[in-house]
């Protein structure tokens, strides 16, 4: 939707006005007489780079724009972000960016909120099962996953007819509304190979309740893909491995290269997300095919356009109101687009887009 996209780059001007005046004279930070009050925001872990960043950046912006920050990580723990919650709720903070770790928990919390006028906006993660939250922002979640499973078509040449092809799937955490999306996409592109037997999962496993990964745990994939060599691989190479996120991406390599791959034997095609530095080093190296690069910059921008909307008075900007349902209402959401990143492209992308310099990407 054209009007989301200029009302975002009409935001991104007025943070680098208010940034260049805010640095006038003394450099220093907007003053108390400009504070337009307290926003919260709940995180879920700092286990993650990009979640330590999407935190950094809310942060950032929302000071640009005059307010103060209360930045909370509760540590991949449902019942402590619950506590933070309550507790921004008691401070009459003015709204809520959250970032859910098991959405389904939140429910009395956002009611509380509710009760005291405070508007909640639900940040990349879908807070299911309440109707106390106004809006969410977050990335075509059902594409992603169709960007990982093209990837491996593309890399196998199974459009080509070449195969059959081995394949193990993973998803993410049960707890997260996303994993479902990223899972049902990869499914519409790969379901079609699983049935006529060109792609072929020796473990028999690819219902999404059979290869969920709890809390998103690269040593929880790594454990279960050990399982799966020692289990269907002994006699067999693993030519591909669907994974939804670069932290679980690197436990499977871990498994994996355990089992002689990347020696002995050649790494399969292993998909990721998130771009995170680490896993953007292994792209670089071969020995990861690709991750799903979000610019979380982006989306920081679209959340932080949200909460001063509904501050001010004005009707934030969405681009669909239909495909995300959270069990109780039809949530109105600005959906962001993923982009698929590989050896081939990930310098123009990542670099060239200034998420990571060269130096990084070296160190």
């Amino acid at each position: 939707m054209r009007t989301g996209f200029w009302r975002i780059t009409a935001l991104t001007g007025l943070l680098a006005i208010t940034a260049a005046g805010c640095g006038a004279g003394s450099g220093s930070a907007p003053s108390a007489a400009t504070d337009r009050g307290t926003i919260g925001i709940a995180m879920p872990t700092t286990t993650s780079a990009r979640w330590i960043s999407d935190g950094a950046n809310i942060e950032r912006q929302l000071k640009l724009l005059g307010y103060t920050t209360d930045l909370r990580y509760a540590d991949d723990d449902p019942a402590k972000q619950v506590a933070q919650l309550g507790d921004m709720v008691a401070r009459h903070e003015k709204a809520l960016v959250i970032g859910a770790i098991d959405g389904t928990k939140l429910k009395d919390a956002l009611q509380r909120a509710a009760d005291a006028k405070i508007p909640v906006i639900s940040y990349d993660r879908l807070i299911r099962e309440t109707p106390n939250i106004d809006y969410y922002a977050t990335f075509d979640n059902f594409k992603v996953g169709v960007v990982q499973a093209t990837a491996v078509v593309d890399q196998l040449g199974l459009a080509r007819g070449r195969g059959p092809f081995t394949i193990e799937l993973f998803a993410g955490s049960p707890d997260d509304n996303n994993a479902t999306f990223f899972y049902n996409g990869a499914m519409s592109v790969l379901r079609p190979y699983l049935s006529s037997g060109r792609l072929v999962a020796r473990s028999g496993q690819t219902r999404f309740a059979d290869v969920a990964t709890q809390r998103w745990d690269g040593k929880v994939a790594q454990a279960r893909m050990a399982r799966i060599l020692a289990s269907a691989y002994s006699s067999a190479r693993l030519d591909a491995v669907l994974s939804p996120y670069d932290g679980i991406s690197r436990g499977i390599l871990a498994a994996l290269q355990s089992a002689g791959y990347g020696s002995r034997t050649p790494l399969p095609v292993i998909t990721g997300q998130d771009a995170e530095l680490e896993s953007v080093k292994l792209i670089a190296t071969g020995k990861q095919a690709e991750t799903v690069y979000k610019d979380t910059r982006e989306l920081a921008k679209v959340a932080v356009q949200m909460v001063d909307s509904l501050i001010s008075g004005t009707t934030p900007e969405v681009n669909d109101v239909s495909q995300y349902d959270n069990g109780v209402k039809k949530v109105p959401t600005f959906l962001l687009q993923p982009v698929g990143v590989d050896k081939s492209n990930y310098q123009r992308v990542l670099v060239g887009g200034g998420y990571y310099t060269s130096a990084e990407l070296a160190g």
